[in-house]
């Protein structure tokens, strides 16, 4: 429930508005791949974000000394957090937006397989019906044969690109959660000296990627390009992903974690009337079975939240 010190529409716009910029990332994504390839493009995003957050953390505060575990852990996250940015961003060369921004937000449901096999239980009935409409769903969408996107005929392996992104991301998020937590002597890390430590790793590890794939920055007067880039460090790193955290002081983690599936529908919405990509059948119904399969996934983990300790 909203803060009581909030304007009562502030945090539903602040959610509906970072779903908005995050949702956005793949239009912003495509300008960008105009102009260089999808390497540089992710390391010039992570770059500035992390220029940002490390100065934001040095206004804050001294930096906070953390164990040599601790630190590897965010560098780790960090390199995943680069191959998920590294292969989304791939993905939109070979599919389409609709497609690649809905495979890559199946994170919980990596995140649900992965709490199952740490606890190693069998899944509930509901987490069945999740992981069959999602699979469903996704084989539906991995197999169709007309797909608009810059490079055709690869439909397949943008759809295996973005699922790879889902995998990092979820993973991020496991080793994040755990490295963040804090040990009983010390207060949790901001989420501040958190973002910079990821981001900065994983800028440093796109960097050199892109140099090893002989990946430039677009030319000086590519402004789409560089538009694209800065719009997907400020608006969609920086502003969405910020405001989606700053969400979770008015609302419980699982209803932000909802959220995320407006973000699809977003994205496909906006290269409808920006690029005239075309949603075939096929897509419409995988993708309504791969959100339902999310939808459920969340649902049932909201539920388990609310349970009592036994």
């Amino acid at each position: 429930m909203p803060q009581a010190n909030d304007a009562p529409a502030l945090p539903y716009v602040r959610l509906l508005g970072a779903q908005v910029a995050i949702g956005a990332a793949a239009i912003f994504a495509r300008f960008a791949l105009l102009g260089t390839g999808p390497l540089a493009v992710s390391a010039l995003r992570m770059l500035i974000a992390a220029i940002v957050m490390l100065f934001v953390v040095a206004c804050i505060g001294p930096r906070s000394l953390l164990g040599w575990r601790r630190e590897l852990a965010f560098g780790v996250a960090g390199l995943l957090l680069a191959l998920h940015f590294a292969t989304w961003l791939s993905s939109l060369l070979y599919t389409s937006i609709a497609v690649a921004v809905l495979l890559v937000t199946t994170a919980p449901l990596w995140n649900a397989i992965y709490e199952l096999a740490i606890a190693r239980r069998a899944p509930s009935r509901s987490q069945l019906i999740a992981f069959s409409l999602a699979a469903s769903g996704m084989a539906s969408i991995a197999l169709q044969r007309s797909t608009p996107a810059p490079i055709p005929g690869h439909a397949l392996a943008g759809a295996l690109l973005a699922l790879a992104g889902a995998l990092a991301i979820s993973a991020y998020f496991i080793i994040v959660s755990a490295a963040g937590a804090a040990p009983r002597e010390h207060a949790p890390l901001p989420t501040a000296a958190i973002v910079a430590r990821t981001y900065t790793w994983a800028a440093l590890a796109l960097l050199v990627g892109a140099v090893l794939a002989h990946q430039g920055p677009p030319p000086l007067g590519d402004l789409r390009a560089w538009g694209g880039i800065a719009a997907m460090a400020f608006v969609s790193q920086l502003i969405g992903h910020t405001a989606m955290n700053a969400s979770l002081r008015n609302f419980a983690p699982s209803i932000v974690a909802m959220t995320t599936l407006l973000e699809p529908p977003l994205a496909a919405l906006l290269a409808v009337f920006i690029f005239g990509e075309a949603l075939s059948s096929q897509t419409v119904i995988g993708g309504l079975a791969v959100l339902a399969g999310v939808a459920v996934t969340l649902r049932s983990t909201a539920s388990a939240e609310r349970m009592p300790n036994a």
